[in-house]
């Protein structure tokens, strides 16, 4: 008997492991590349809206072929419940960044385990292991200790649409679990048309219009919008196949922790001891919960085949 097993010889539970660690990690540089393109609120969501639809798109041609349609499908009305809040969890991502500093906008974000963690006891009445409900207090406390210097400067418009973005991610991962076995990644292009649509109607009723923005910032925007966002969010999208929300957004913290270490390395910003000993912390309990947890699938497999 093979306990979920692919034809790679990864369990289910290691590949929902390493897609969402992947696309975590490849989300890293998410909040740097805002910073640094430095657009206006509506220009850089309608960039972000277009060309994260058409990446998405080419990532659903690519992986279902002919079956593209079917796939939209099988997503149904969930499907759609998904592209709407991933959309409101967009706008609140970056519009957070804008108003407020990167590191208030990855401390409210770092809720998002939590705030999965009790919507998927309230609606899916799905049990978390007590060793998950610690590593999620661990992994708040480092990233709490990460951002400490940060959390004052931050203005409360900002603080907002991040706890909305966190909200928003944390229900889209709940309800990405009710259909178990369904892939709702292709229907993250409607996401980029919702949020690139809307940026570009507010653009053409004001009166600035809509402009090109010079070709330094337009390839920071192009390398983001086109290629980063659409393959990491389309691994995160995949890992509630695998793994309870909860989780899902416990590995989305490694986006938080090395997004923070890529803004240390490329804004030249020293980091103070308790923000190292905060991401110590966060990296630490993630591999220590890993190799647990391993250690405890191991032990199943040969208590199984000993049968």
């Amino acid at each position: 008997m093979m306990l979920g097993r692919s034809d790679a010889g990864l369990s289910h539970r290691q590949q929902g492991l390493l897609l969402t660690g992947g696309g975590a990690l490849i989300m890293s540089p998410d909040a740097l590349l805002i910073k640094l393109a430095a657009l206006p609120d509506a220009e850089i969501l309608m960039w972000r809206g277009f060309l994260s639809a058409l990446g998405f798109l080419v990532i659903a041609l690519a992986r279902y072929g002919r079956g593209t349609l079917a796939a939209y499908r099988r997503s149904g009305g969930t499907g759609i419940a998904v592209a709407l809040l991933f959309s409101l969890t967009t706008c609140g991502f970056v519009l957070g960044n804008q108003y407020t500093k990167a590191g208030n906008v990855l401390l409210i974000l770092a809720g998002a385990p939590l705030i999965a963690a009790l919507l998927s006891r309230a609606i899916l009445a799905e049990r978390l292991p007590c060793r998950t409900w610690l590593s999620i207090a661990l992994c708040m406390l480092g990233i709490g200790m990460i951002v400490i210097d940060d959390t004052g400067a931050g203005s409360w418009v900002g603080n907002a649409f991040a706890l909305m973005a966190a909200t928003t991610l944390a229900l889209n991962f709940t309800l990405c679990r009710r259909r178990p076995g369904v892939d709702m990644s292709p229907m993250l292009v409607f996401n980029g048309l919702i949020v690139g649509c809307g940026a570009a109607l507010f653009l053409l009723l004001g009166d600035g219009g809509i402009d090109m923005p010079p070709i330094d910032r337009w390839l920071l925007v192009v390398l983001l919008c086109l290629f980063i966002v659409p393959t990491g969010v389309t691994l995160l999208q995949r890992g509630p196949l695998y793994l309870p929300a909860a989780e899902v957004g416990l590995l989305l913290l490694l986006e938080v922790v090395v997004g923070t270490l890529w803004a240390w390395w490329l804004l030249g910003e020293t980091p103070a001891p308790i923000a190292l000993v905060g991401g110590g912390l966060v990296l630490g309990t993630l591999v220590t919960k890993g190799l647990y947890e391993r250690r405890l699938e191991l032990r199943l497999r040969s208590a199984v085949a000993s049968r």
